[in-house]
């Protein structure tokens, strides 16, 4: 039973006590992202250039010391072979100074075959939080378009897992009705957690007939019903290793 409301961690709090990025933009151009929307509100992107990628050379050029508490990296867009070199560059600061890093992606086999090689010395330091919503390719095509496929990311986890890092995964927003069929399937090779988060940033007006479909699905998943029976199910079947998203605590006491 849900007993109380839940104070909201925001943003990247609930993960780590800071973060950081090099590009401003990312190709993944996914639906849902908060950080596109942001930046388009706040006139720094525009609909159309938000999934072409600027370097942000005083993040790459920087040089970074030891931060207290974990750093998530990055935030605002991912780590993609584009980015890549540059990403690998600022990764190596924040390493070289001894932080513990969260390194968050929707993940591609090369990009994570780069990591795991370049930082193998710095294995202690590293967590990996993967990104993967859905085990569909259609809903994933949909919601994010230039992301990696299911079976490109699941690769991904089962590489690093078998390098011997720390692998995480981030079910949020969870794009399937039943987020559990993901679940079982990943955690053979997850040694940390898995959150689930629900969708909290989408335009629904006047959907055209092709899209109505993936936006009535996602509807689906938003009812509060749905929803407390997930938290029971994360309770009773996968206690220490399935974390709920305080924010979905909070919505079915809305």
């Amino acid at each position: 039973m849900i007993t109380q409301v839940r104070k909201i961690t925001l943003g990247t709090k609930e993960w780590a006590d800071s973060n950081v990025n090099c590009y401003f933009g990312c190709s993944n151009n996914c639906r849902y992202c908060y950080a596109k929307k942001m930046a388009i509100r706040f006139k720094r992107k525009t609909e159309e250039n938000w999934k072409i990628m600027i370097p942000n050379s005083l993040k790459i050029e920087k040089n970074y010391r030891h931060r207290n508490g974990r750093i998530m990296f990055p935030t605002s867009h991912d780590i993609t072979i584009e980015s890549l070199i540059n990403c690998l560059k600022v990764l190596n600061k924040l390493l070289v100074a001894k932080n513990n890093v969260l390194i968050t992606t929707k993940p591609s086999v090369y990009c994570i075959n780069k990591i795991c090689k370049k930082f193998k010395k710095y294995i202690n330091l590293i967590q990996f939080r993967f990104t993967i919503t859905s085990i569909n390719n259609d809903i994933l095509g949909f919601w994010e378009p230039n992301a990696p496929t299911f079976e490109e990311r699941y690769k991904s986890l089962k590489l690093a897992f078998q390098n011997g890092y720390k692998t995480s995964i981030s079910i949020e927003p969870f794009l399937d009705l039943n987020p559990y069929i993901l679940v079982e399937k990943l955690l053979p090779f997850v040694t940390e957690s898995i959150w689930i988060g629900k969708i909290n940033y989408y335009n629904l007006n006047n959907p055209s007939n092709n899209n109505k479909y993936f936006f009535d699905k996602m509807e689906q998943t938003k009812q509060k019903n749905h929803l407390i029976e997930m938290i029971k199910i994360a309770s009773k079947r996968y206690q220490g290793i399935v974390r709920i998203k305080d924010s979905i605590y909070n919505y079915v006491k809305s």
